[in-house]
């Protein structure tokens, strides 16, 4: 039976129960639509199903060139705004007469056109973020910075700018004079949230090479200083590529491991201008002290556009974030977080996905293909701690696990289908002892000194241990060490403290599992570069068990992130997952464990709860087939 249908018979069965807890309880069917685009179909409040208008889109403009050959600029920019569920304006900077093969002809329209072009486009439709990629002119540049002092002393809500420094093609020709890279500099950078130079463009703009991946760093330290607010140095090109109008010598020596990795992966660097976070807040994924993103580097020459392509997305995300944290309707987690990492982490997901299926249309390099809102494991990009990691070198996961039914290798430790979370050794004992349990997660927070942890935590490892079930200690990692416990959970900042602690190595070590929470697609970038046991995230609904800085994620927040984690990795959902029909959503949307903690700890008979859940978490297509 299709998986749509049995969604449709769960929810006509169990929609009244939970209403009340979730964000959205429509299930998308087309991974490839944002969550934030689709429009509510049901107001469930009082158990009827009632249409609603669609939701407006976010407004997103691109102030480009246009490209007759339909693979770049304004085309390929109004194409990736739609794919991200936003809607595109434009406004044209400049006319070229090119194909697949290259460029033949450049006209500028007059600078009072454009200017009129912003305007009208501002009196009807205010956008929530802008890209701006080809200027042409100096003159032409100007007027997009004063539209944009315009703008910015006028709305009080954020308007994200995202500028993509079209100066040099990715062939290595320059498409910008000196005049016109000065006036961008002087008028647009200081506006601009993220700059998203390739690594030619760079160059240009620091005037030296850029051959290591310590010199990009340097290179983009040296950016900020331009006064825009942060910068992306995209790695489309690998570090023994060079420009052909460019060209300079790097004092440093390159070695086989600087480029190696650039050869085997795709790898961008974002680092931002933004205070640090706060001490026990830090995260992997935090822009402000630089982030390395990976996705496999697809061997193809059909990349054009790839540039239009992402700063259209990044700016296309940046929307939606806003969108959701202005809207009437209850925000949506992933995206009322959304931030820069998170944004140029999903629109580095589209660019790769589009460069994995792009194909030649003339007889030069095909255009970037665009998809839709990103949905594939292959192309989601991790931060990765090491950026000279290629393939070839060392590179252990954690303990495997898998999914419950999920393979017939008795070796490999399966995940159970639910995973209790509870705080005292009378409840780990209580449960340890109950049929169906096969993992505990200990959860201590009313207790601070080490040696009553650690005696806690001993006291409940002996519990598991004689029956058979596997203990996860949230956060107090030396302790789940010394204390010989199966895993470990954390969330970010946690985990942010235990890498610098040196806490990833030592677990390793001793065999211990590891799973990681997330709540944002920085965040799970971050825990896919740490290769975990497994990944949680939540809150999937309204939840009073914890207090959590992060919006529910609701149901279709849960399909999406199943289709975003590889396959191989188990997936546990958390958040007001209270009872069966919460579960078995969680279920039918891609969950392969769910964690609870009131459907248990409050439960009158939490033995016959235990295997009402297990039941829930056990459903398929055949059982209402």
């Amino acid at each position: 039976m299709h998986r749509h249908h049995s969604l449709v018979l769960v929810l006509s069965l169990f929609v009244t129960v939970i209403c009340s807890k979730t964000t959205s309880l429509s299930l998308a069917t087309n991974h490839a639509t944002s969550p934030l685009a689709s429009p509510s179909v049901a107001n469930d409040t009082d158990g009827k199903s009632d249409k609603k208008v669609p939701k407006k889109p976010p407004i997103v403009y691109t102030i480009a060139g246009s490209d007759s050959g339909g693979g770049a600029g304004i085309q390929a920019d109004l194409h990736a705004i739609h794919a991200m569920g936003c809607h595109g304006c434009s406004a044209i900077t400049c006319l070229t007469a090119q194909n697949s093969k290259g460029v033949t002809g450049v006209h500028a329209p007059p600078p009072e056109f454009l200017k009129q072009q912003l305007q009208t486009l501002l009196d009807d439709l205010p956008p929530r973020a802008i890209k701006i990629g080809m200027l042409g002119t100096s003159e032409l540049a100007k007027v997009v910075g004063d539209f944009l002092k315009q703008l910015f002393s006028q709305r009080k809500e954020k308007v994200w700018i995202v500028l993509d420094p079209v100066m040099i093609s990715t062939s290595g020709s320059k498409l910008l004079d000196e005049d016109a890279i000065d006036a961008m500099i002087e008028h647009i950078f200081p506006y601009a949230d993220v700059v998203t130079p390739n690594k030619f463009e760079a160059e240009a703009l620091l005037g030296r090479s850029l051959t290591t991946p310590a010199e990009v760093e340097e290179g983009a330290r040296d950016l900020l200083k331009l006064q825009c607010r942060s910068v992306l140095i995209k790695g489309g090109h690998t570090l023994l590529e060079s420009s052909t109008t460019y060209s300079a010598t790097s004092s440093r020596t390159i070695t086989a491991e600087d480029v190696q990795s650039t050869l085997d992966f795709a790898q961008d660097y974002l680092l931002s201008s933004d205070p640090p976070a706060a001490d026990g807040n830090q995260r992997l994924c935090d822009a402000s002290q630089g982030v390395w993103l990976r996705t496999p580097r697809w061997d193809t020459d059909n990349t054009h556009g790839t540039g239009c392509t992402l700063s259209s997305a990044i700016a296309s995300a940046l929307a939606l974030g806003e969108e959701s944290r202005h809207s009437a309707e209850d925000p949506v987690g992933a995206f009322s977080s959304m931030d820069i990492a998170d944004a140029c982490c999903l629109a580095k997901a589209y660019v790769s996905a589009g460069i994995q299926k792009g194909v030649q249309l003339g007889s030069g390099p095909g255009p970037v293909a665009q998809t839709g809102f990103p949905s594939s494991y292959e192309n989601f990009p991790s931060i990765v701690r090491n950026e000279l990691q290629s393939r070839t070198m060392d590179d252990e996961h954690f303990v495997p696990i898998t999914k419950y039914g999920g393979m017939d290798d008795t070796t490999t430790p399966q995940m159970g289908r639910i995973l209790p979370i509870v705080d005292t050794v009378e409840w780990v004992q209580r449960l340890s002892q109950t049929a169906g349990v096969t993992d505990i997660q200990l959860r201590i927070k009313d207790l601070s000194d080490k040696e009553t942890i650690l005696d806690r935590v001993t006291t409940c490892q002996q519990f598991c241990q004689e029956n058979g079930v596997r203990l996860w200690i949230n956060d107090h990692w030396e302790v789940a060490i010394q204390a010989g416990c199966f895993g470990v959970h954390v969330g970010q900042e946690d985990l942010w403290q235990c890498v610098n602690a040196g806490g990833l190595e030592k677990m390793k070590a001793k065999g211990i599992a590891l799973g990681i929470s997330t709540h944002s697609y920085g965040e799970l970038a971050a825990a896919l570069g740490v290769k975990p046991s497994y990944i949680s995230m939540g809150p999937v609904f309204a939840t009073s068990s914890k207090k959590v800085a992060f919006d529910p994620q609701g149901i279709e927040t849960v399909s999406q992130w199943r289709n975003l984690i590889p396959p191989s990795i188990p997936f546990v959902t958390i958040g007001g997952i209270n009872n069966v029909a919460a579960a078995r959503l969680n279920k039918i949307a891609g969950s392969d464990c769910i964690a609870v903690i009131s459907a248990v700890t409050q439960s009158g008979d939490p033995a016959a709860s235990v295997a009402e859940l297990n039941s829930a978490m056990t459903y398929n297509d055949e059982m209402y087939g």
